[in-house]
């Protein structure tokens, strides 16, 4: 809390509960809003003179995962902040599908004296399913000592939407533990429709940020539940999905990012980004602003936030215009952490010794990458541009000695899940359509939620070298040509973050993508669209360590599949 007074004179204040966008002073004493309108002299306050920029609430995102920037979180409350972001609501089930409690219990410290709101989610599938291997499990009575935290505000989004229609007990007891704790139920239900969706609600499930579709978000908002419209880096549904919001919606309707590479998160924007696309499609500013800020906070029931008005903490950015809400000065707790465009306040990097060293592989060869041939008919995991949701195709398969190989004039190359928690070293095989590669091989210990290595390559020998590479810098990506590393980028902290600064991640992944494309990679984020290839809760097809997992849309459940299709189908 801020111990200098200010006062922001001849702003143009947008007020979120009414919609009105009107001249005025903001008066800020002890970190709180103390007066709005016109104001003459205030003794001791330090005088701003907006010149008539825009002032709002302070940004928020409605889901994040901190740990996709790949940045420690120091890094991240300076990169968000310069885009006008002053608090987040957190999943930490990255970390913690790889260290359990102990992750979470580290992102809680190394957040806790940063200059940015940060509010987390319980972890309420760690592992996603049961159908792959994770470094650790996130009990329900884990989540119940979790939830009595001040910044954990609620149970993590429900990723295992058929465990919630078939009734699993343990998932159910993680939902009614939140539910008697008074907190809210975050949800992940891609496609999810009619009577499975109304069970799901009827669980307790209030929110849903895998929303694609628009009748899908009309169908959610009739049951009540909040929509979240996700514009990150990998997926992006503000599109298709912001005719959804009108005046009956609109209080229901609030953006995240959800996933965002650090070369967006610093260069493409926050939530600012979300919002000058939205407002350039058409929406209302104040409606837009709205759903960045109180909205957020409503759906979370975080009191006293989102709005420029007395008794209201003072976390407020001023921008230029509410169409390019270019960032000019922010306030956290009525303390300036961003001036003329510049993050200015102290970040401190905490610390832990515990979080690092967790890639432990099983030892390898290349063997290890042999797909032997049952038939020429495959199951092909089939990639979808901007979207997590994968298709499963049945293609033609290139053999070579009895083996299934790599056929790069299709782009149908080899993909691999290890297991890297030394648990029981597990290697799941696939193909998959999708990433253009045309040599070399990319790899990375970032694999959504399991977060085992994932590799995908033309030949079995750069899968090696690549699987190899990531164990041996502990945690991170690379780009293997002729198995030798052309680039690279270290991730120490539990695989998924660095523990350096933002500056020398930012040009480490640009080398990194560049890399890639020498190669012949074809998505927008190779290695984002790769992260997600493991992730069985999100349909049609992904691989994991134990094996191919398809999603039986009828059924309404996940099971696993063979690669090679038998010859009678």
């Amino acid at each position: 809390m801020s111990s200098t007074d200010y006062l922001i004179r001849d702003a143009r204040l947008v007020h979120v509960l009414t919609g009105r966008i009107e001249r005025g002073d903001v008066l800020i004493r002890d970190g709180v809003i103390q007066h709005v309108g016109s104001i003459g002299v205030a003794a001791g306050a330090v005088e701003i003179d907006a010149q008539g920029r825009y002032l709002l609430p302070g940004l928020m995102d409605g889901h994040v995962h901190i740990e996709s920037a790949m940045l420690h979180p120091a890094e991240f409350t300076q990169a968000a902040a310069q885009h006008g972001t002053t608090a987040v609501f957190a999943d930490p089930h990255e970390i913690a599908n790889v260290l359990g409690v102990e992750g979470i219990a580290f992102m809680l410290k190394a957040t806790e004296d940063l200059p940015l709101d940060f509010y987390f989610t319980a972890s309420s599938c760690v592992p996603a399913t049961d159908m792959e291997t994770s470094g650790a499990e996130v009990t329900a009575e884990d989540i119940a000592q979790l939830l009595k935290h001040p910044r954990v505000v609620g149970l993590a989004e429900v990723m295992n939407f058929p465990g919630v229609i078939a009734g699993d007990p343990q998932l159910l007891r993680k939902i009614e533990v939140a539910k008697q704790a008074g907190k809210v139920v975050d949800g992940h239900a891609p496609g999810l429709r009619g009577a499975g969706l109304r069970q799901y609600v009827a669980a307790g499930v209030d929110s849903d940020h895998e929303t694609t579709q628009l009748d899908e978000a009309l169908e959610k908002l009739s049951l009540g539940m909040w929509l979240m419209i996700r514009e990150g880096s990998a997926a992006k549904n503000l599109d298709a999905l912001l005719p959804a919001v009108n005046e009956e919606t609109y209080q229901k309707c609030l953006f995240v990012s959800d996933d965002q590479t650090p070369a967006d998160l610093t260069n493409v924007g926050h939530i600012d980004h979300i919002l000058r696309r939205a407002v350039a499609q058409g929406l209302d500013p104040a409606w837009a602003v709205r759903m960045a800020t109180f909205n957020t906070a409503q759906r979370f029931r975080v009191p006293r936030v989102g709005v420029v008005a007395e008794g209201y903490r003072a976390n407020l950015v001023l921008v230029e215009d509410v169409q390019s809400f270019a960032v000019h000065t922010v306030f956290h707790d009525g303390t300036p952490i961003v001036r003329d465009g510049r993050f200015v306040a102290d970040a401190p990097m905490y610390q832990d010794p515990q979080v690092l060293r967790t890639v432990k592989l099983p030892p390898l060869d290349v063997s290890a990458f042999h797909l032997p041939a049952v038939s020429g008919r495959a199951r092909v995991i089939g990639l979808t541009r901007q979207q997590l949701l994968t298709t499963c195709l049945e293609m033609e398969v290139k053999l070579q000695n009895g083996k299934v190989v790599a056929d790069t004039e299709r782009d149908v190359l080899k993909l691999a899940v290890i297991e890297r928690h030394g648990k029981n070293g597990n290697i799941g095989l696939g193909l998959a359509h999708g990433f253009g590669l045309k040599s070399g091989a990319l790899a990375q210990s970032v694999a959504h939620d399991n977060h085992n290595v994932i590799v995908v390559g033309a030949n079995d020998a750069d899968m090696l070298a690549a699987a190899r590479a990531i164990e041996a810098m502990q945690g991170g990506c690379v780009v293997v040509a002729q198995q030798k590393v052309v680039a690279r980028l270290p991730l120490r902290i539990a695989g998924l973050m660095s523990t350096e600064a933002t500056e020398s991640v930012v040009k480490d992944f640009h080398a990194l993508h560049a890399a890639a494309r020498q190669l012949g990679a074809t998505p927008e984020h190779p290695f984002a669209a790769l992260s997600f290839l493991a992730l069985p809760v999100i349909p049609e097809l992904k691989l994991t360590d134990r094996g191919l997992v398809q999603y039986d849309a009828e059924e309404q459940r996940f099971k696993f599949v063979t690669v090679h299709c038998t010859p009678n189908r």
